[in-house]
């Protein structure tokens, strides 16, 4: 009996990640190697990050750990989550705690950003969407966080039209889905992979009806479950789940 309930002392005092099993686990899909995070927001606080309490863009993994880790708060996970500017600040939407800091990019333009329809990651209370961004537009949502990126990788249960199975542009590349209203999943691939490949590993092995490419040139990870806190580029936007110790 004793034994019993120091186990689920023990289970209590873990992380959320611990408790519910790991946040970040290894995958192969058609002969692809990734790694692949699952958020329950229902159980994890999940948060965008850029900048730091004084207004200087954070940059890194390490920078933010360290930041929250000042708060009292502990980085379970997080990914680099959207595409910035030579400063390091969001180019596209983007909202931090209700505030938003960029408004909405609907400008035609070059590189994948601009590659129509992208689309945008929310987080309201405890729910996830992604969504194009035309159907955000209309959707009238206040989020608590939000981040905007492109090219969309699925939209509707679709792979964007303009995804070639024969694509010949290999590259790691990150990314976000939404399994159900309230859990986000998102993927960093460990071998270089085309466009649609990485859509169909949402649509059809994670089975996510929406999906939203993050980057390919800067894709990074902080998993400490996976040994990972990639620091090879500066980073912008960056999403995370947080737990207060």
């Amino acid at each position: 009996m004793r034994r019993f309930f120091l186990i689920v002392l023990f289970l209590c005092l873990q992380p959320a990640w611990v408790a519910a099993g790991p946040l970040c686990s290894p995958l192969t899909y058609g002969g692809n190697a990734y790694s692949v995070c699952r958020v329950d927001l229902r159980e994890i606080r999940l948060e965008t990050f850029n900048l730091d309490g004084k207004g200087a863009p954070l940059g890194s993994f390490t920078a933010l750990a360290e930041s929250l880790s000042a708060e009292g708060k502990e980085l379970g996970f997080a990914m680099n989550a959207g595409m910035f500017d030579e400063a390091l600040k969001p180019i596209g939407l983007y909202v931090e705690n209700g505030a938003q800091a960029k408004k909405l990019n609907r400008r035609d333009g070059y590189g994948n950003f601009h590659v129509k329809p992208n689309g945008v990651f929310y987080i309201t209370g405890d729910r996830a969407g992604v969504a194009a961004t035309d159907a955000y537009v209309k959707l009238n949502e206040k989020p608590d966080f939000a981040t905007q990126s492109g090219p969309m990788l699925v939209i509707d249960g679709k792979i964007h039209p303009k995804f070639s199975q024969t694509g010949m542009s290999y590259k790691m590349r990150n990314g976000v889905g939404v399994l159900d209203a309230h859990t986000a999943i998102f993927v960093i691939s460990e071998n270089a992979v085309n466009f649609y490949d990485f859509a169909l590993l949402f649509r059809d092995g994670l089975k996510c009806a929406n999906a939203l490419f993050f980057d390919g040139t800067v894709s990074s990870l902080y998993s400490p479950e996976l040994g990972r806190n990639d620091g090879f580029a500066a980073l912008g936007p960056m999403v995370g789940a947080v737990k207060v110790k």
